[in-house]
C-alpha cells in the first residue's frame, strides 16, 4: 500500500447525512491514508471498516485524546479548551481506566435499564406535550432532541427534579449550543460544581441511581472520582444522542418511503435505530489511537508514537461491509456498525443512546403522524466545526 500525499482531515460534507467525500472514497480505495494534522504533524486516517476494527482492538495501540493536537480546528466559539473545575478530569484517557469501566458497566442492570426506558418514554411524552402546546412550527432540536437525553442522564444520576432544568440548560450549552466561549466555559464550571454537590447528596441520602450504586459498590471511590464518572456519563450519553436523534428525524423526513415503512410496522423500530446509527454516525472525527510500537495495519507500517484517527462515519459506509451503504434502509441488518466504536474502549453511552432513540422516535411518530419539515431541507443549518455532527436547528411542523 502506498502512502501517497498526506491529506488534511476531510470535514466538508456534500450533504447533511453523508461523511466527507474524500473519507468515503478512501474507505474503498485505501482504507489507511496518510494524514496531516493541523499543526503539521503526520499521522494516519483509518476509513475502512476492517481497518478501523483492527486499530480499535489492537492492544499495541493506546487510547489517546488529541486536545493539544486536534485533527481539525476547534469550533470558533471555543478557541481554548476550558480549564476543568476542581476534581474534573483533564485527560480523557484517564476516564477509560478498566476499573472505572467495570464499575460503570455493573450499574447497567436489567432492572435499571427497564426503569430508565419507562421514565424516558414518560419524559418524551411530556416534552411533546409542551412542544404541542407551544404550537407549530417548532424547533425539534431545542424542544425535544436536546432535552430528552439530558432528562435520561438526570434519571441515571438521580438529579432531583428541582435541579433538572438548570442541569439540562448547562448540558446543552456545554454540548456546543452556547453563543460564546465565556458561556460554554461557565456551563462547564457549573456542571462540575453541581456534580460535586450531587455526589455529596448521594452519600448523605442514597437512592436508586448510578451514583448511589457506585458509592455502594466501591466505598473507596473519592468524591472527585465519582464526579468525574458522572461527567463521563454525561459526555457519553448527551450530545451525541441529541444530535443522532435530531439528524435521524431529519433523515427520515427526507426519505418518505423509509418513514412510511417504519410507521406501518413498528417492529422495525429497533432495526431502524441501528440503521440510523450506521447511516449517520454523528461523531465527526475520532476516536484516536497512538501506536505503542511499530504496528503492521493491513500491510502498512504505523510507527511507534504515530497517531491514527479513525473515521467511524466512513467505516460505516464501507461497501465491503454494508451493501449499498449510501442508502438509508430501515429493514437492513446493520449489525456490526461502529457508531459506538469497538473494543475495550467502546462508548459507554451506547445503551443510553438506544433507549433515548427508541423512545424518542416512537413517541414522536405516534404523536405527529403529519410531521414534516417547516423549511426546505437546504435551509436546515448544520454543525460543521464541532466534534459531533448534527443540526443547529430542526424546524418542523405538524
Amino acid at each position: 500500500m502506498t502512502q501517497g500525499v498526506p491529506v488534511a482531515f476531510p470535514t466538508a460534507r456534500g450533504n447533511a447525512f453523508d461523511p466527507p467525500v474524500p473519507a468515503r472514497e478512501s474507505s474503498a480505495k485505501e482504507p489507511l491514508t496518510r494524514l496531516r494534522f493541523t499543526d503539521g504533524r503526520l499521522g494516519w486516517l483509518a476509513t475502512g471498516h476492517a481497518t478501523a476494527r483492527a486499530v480499535l482492538t489492537d492492544p499495541r495501540f493506546g487510547a489517546r485524546g488529541e486536545n493539544e493536537h486536534p485533527a481539525v480546528p476547534r469550533a470558533v466559539t471555543l478557541a481554548e479548551f476550558p480549564a476543568a473545575p476542581p476534581g474534573m478530569p483533564v485527560r480523557p484517557e484517564n476516564l477509560e481506566h478498566q476499573r472505572y469501566r467495570t464499575l460503570l458497566a455493573g450499574q447497567f442492570t436489567a432492572h435499571r435499564i427497564r426503569r430508565l426506558t419507562e421514565r424516558t418514554e414518560k419524559a418524551a411524552g411530556e416534552l411533546l406535550d409542551a412542544m404541542e402546546r407551544a404550537g407549530s412550527p417548532a424547533d425539534l432540536l431545542a424542544h425535544y432532541a436536546l432535552p430528552l437525553p439530558a432528562l435520561l442522564i438526570c434519571e441515571l444520576l438521580g438529579v432531583p427534579h428541582a435541579d433538572r432544568e438548570r442541569f439540562g440548560h448547562d448540558a446543552a450549552v456545554w454540548s456546543g449550543h452556547g453563543t460564546s466561549a465565556e458561556e460554554i466555559t461557565a456551563a462547564f464550571a457549573s456542571l462540575g460544581a453541581y456534580l460535586h454537590r450531587l455526589v455529596e447528596l448521594k452519600r448523605a441520602r442514597p437512592g436508586d441511581d448510578v451514583l448511589s450504586g457506585l458509592i455502594d459498590a466501591d466505598p473507596a471511590l473519592t468524591d472527585e472520582e465519582l464526579a468525574a464518572l458522572a461527567f463521563l456519563l454525561l459526555l457519553a450519553g448527551h450530545e451525541t444522542t441529541a444530535h443522532q436523534l435530531g439528524l435521524g428525524v431529519f433523515a427520515l423526513l427526507g426519505a418518505p418511503d423509509q418513514l412510511a415503512a417504519l410507521r406501518a410496522d413498528r417492529s422495525l423500530t429497533d432495526g431502524a435505530v441501528e440503521e440510523l446509527l450506521r447511516y449517520l454516525s454523528v461523531v465527526h472525527h475520532g476516536p484516536t489511537r497512538a501506536a505503542r510500537q511499530d504496528v503492521d495495519v493491513c500491510g502498512t507500517t504505523v510507527r511507534a508514537g504515530e497517531v491514527v484517527v479513525v473515521s467511524l462515519a466512513a467505516a460505516n459506509r464501507d461497501p465491503g461491509r454494508f451493501p449499498d451503504p449510501e442508502r438509508l434502509d430501515v429493514t437492513r441488518d446493520a449489525t456490526g456498525h461502529l457508531a459506538f466504536g469497538h473494543g475495550i474502549h467502546r462508548c459507554l453511552g451506547g445503551q443510553l443512546a438506544r433507549i433515548a432513540l427508541r423512545a424518542g422516535l416512537t413517541a414522536l411518530l405516534d404523536r405527529f403522524p403529519g410531521l414534516r419539515l417547516a423549511v426546505p431541507a437546504a435551509e436546515v443549518p448544520l454543525r460543521h466545526d464541532a466534534q459531533v455532527h448534527g443540526v443547529l436547528r430542526l424546524p418542523v411542523a405538524w
